[in-house]
């Protein structure tokens, strides 16, 4: 049998007997007596209220003294992070501040400190599981005056958790707040003599009460007088064919990368829909996924790994870029120019500037960002994103340059924000100071996000040139390829020049062939005569 927390044909639940629930709720006016065999002390009010989140990620449960430790915000724009390892275990007793988690981001690896001490009852989340920011990462019951577990919270918990045990990595199943709490009604009872039906989830104990498991209730049962959350159409068809969906954010990546999740098949306990599950419908035909066999999802249409095989796990920095590209290739109709250009004048120019400022020397890299803010301000409509939601077209009023940077832990592109107010030698210190910052790992997440316009020098690798692919939502990229000695004709004679490509991968959206090639031609006259440049600031 399941628990119930309201009366049923006027009779509670009897406790300390087998196969019948304890009562958790109030009713009329008498709460479970506190500290006998088989009876719950009261562990919510009656108006189903929970105990109010506090800051920097805690909360506390009102009434019974464990405390949740909420998943903080660990950087600008960072929703979720990935466990990577716990460095304590459920029965631990902690101390204020001690790092109870490393968890990996899209930006870096950390140790997350506890503000609470008392005792490990619960760890939600396994190494490897995503978790998003505001939702439980640890629970902690306090210590009683002699520096040991209170046992009634700790009972209190475990009876919360639905068994003698805490599950790690299921919590202790708490919803929202509401004028009141009530269970999802799952089904009728069954006749008498009829056989029961197998319960879903992890088996029971014996002797503990029967429960449904709390994933499939969150999925497939909706609470009385509450209406169908799901935006998914399936949802309001046939209960036996409607996706198993629990996450929200499950919903909105398969809302924003246009997958049905009718048609995905879940891999969670009792069928729920993980992200994982999502993920593997981007990368797997539809047709496919309905002949998905019982197998390791990794292994899925692939040859299986090998003896010598190198598997590298798609997570942090790199799930991340992967994630990015791949949006951009999807979404964006790009379109990639290119030309030639003499770089001689420019190589001298940067020589005079230097001989005259050696204390203030500037770069390549410095003087043609100097010369895409110049193109930028001739044609604003590359220094742009599309907000597909909106149906428009957003020209930023200021250019926050992004500079494309190789980096141990990846590629990465920190922003210079208003760019065309520095002058060329503040441009080459902000540049120098950028990129030594990002291959350290010190840029903080704020500096990595919010650019509207990319210039990535490849020509470090030595390579002439390339296709690049858009840094997402922005509208264009220009690229450099390597300066090398090319014969080139001046004044109808042939020499010996400083010669490289210049690349520009533009949105086809926000502009035509005609902005984007006055643009690169643009620049591509600043760098062959920079007197141009000059002229045009």
């Amino acid at each position: 049998m399941s628990e119930r927390t309201e009366r049923s044909e006027g009779r509670e639940g009897m406790p300390g007997r087998p196969g019948m629930s304890e009562r958790t709720e109030r009713s009329e006016g008498r709460e479970g007596m506190p500290g006998r065999p088989g009876m719950s002390e009261r562990t919510e009010r009656s108006e189903g209220r929970e105990g109010m989140p506090g800051m920097f990620g805690m909360s506390e449960r009102t009434g019974v003294g464990t405390r949740d430790f909420l998943l903080p915000d660990l950087g600008e724009g960072l929703s979720e992070a990935e466990i990577v390892e716990w460095r304590v275990a459920v029965g631990d007793v902690v101390t204020v501040d001690q790092s109870v988690v490393e968890v990996e981001t899209a930006k870096a690896v950390v140790d997350v400190p506890c503000p609470y001490a008392g005792r490990v009852v619960a760890l939600h989340g396994a190494a490897g599981e995503v978790r998003p920011v505001g939702q439980p990462l640890i629970t902690i019951a306090p210590l009683d005056g002699g520096g040991t577990p209170d046992p009634h919270a700790t009972y209190r918990e475990e009876e919360r958790a639905g068994s003698g045990n805490v599950l790690i990595g299921y919590g202790t199943g708490h919803g929202g707040a509401g004028r009141r709490r009530r269970r999802p009604r799952l089904a009728l009872a069954p006749e008498p003599g009829a056989p029961a039906p197998a319960a879903p989830g992890p088996a029971l104990a014996a002797g503990s009460p029967a429960r449904t498991d709390p994933l499939t209730v969150a999925a497939t049962s909706v609470p009385a007088g509450s209406a169908d959350r799901t935006p998914d159409p399936a949802r309001r068809g046939d209960p036996a064919s409607a996706p198993l969906v629990i996450s929200p954010i499950v919903r909105r990546l398969a809302r924003e990368q246009g997958i049905d999740l009718a048609s995905v098949r879940g891999t969670g306990p009792g069928g729920v829909i993980r992200r994982a599950d999502v993920e593997t419908a981007l990368a797997a035909p539809a047709a496919r996924l309905a002949a998905v066999p019982d197998a390791p999802e990794a292994h899925v249409g692939l040859v299986p790994a090998g003896d010598g095989d190198v598997v590298v796990p798609l997570t942090g920095i790199r799930k991340v870029i992967a994630d990015k590209l791949s949006r951009s290739r999807r979404e964006i109709p790009e379109v990639t120019i290119w030309v030639d250009v003499d770089a001689t004048g420019l190589l001298e120019t940067r020589a005079a500037i230097n001989a005259a400022t050696p204390d203030a020397p500037v770069s390549i890299l410095a003087l043609l960002a100097r010369v895409c803010l110049s193109g930028l301000r001739r044609y604003p409509q590359l220094n742009a994103r599309v907000d597909t939601e909106g149906q428009r077209i957003v020209q930023s009023a200021g250019v926050h340059l992004g500079i494309a940077a190789q980096t141990d832990r990846g590629l990465v592109v920190p922003v210079l924000r208003d760019a065309q107010r520095l002058t060329t030698g503040e441009l080459a210190a902000a540049l120098a100071e950028t990129t030594a910052a990002a291959r350290a790992g010190t840029l903080p997440p704020a500096r990595l996000t919010g650019g509207t316009f990319t210039l990535n020098n490849y020509g470090v690798f030595g390579v002439d040139g390339s296709t690049p692919i858009i840094n997402h939502p922005e509208a264009a990229l220009l690229g450099v390829g390597r300066i090398v000695d090319k014969p080139w004709v001046v004044d109808g004679q042939l020499a010996v020049r400083k010669v490289t490509q210049l690349s520009l991968t533009f949105d086809h959206r926000v502009c035509d062939g005609g902005v984007a090639g006055g643009f690169l031609r643009h620049v591509a006259d600043c760098v062959e005569r920079p007197a141009l440049l000059i002229a045009n600031v």
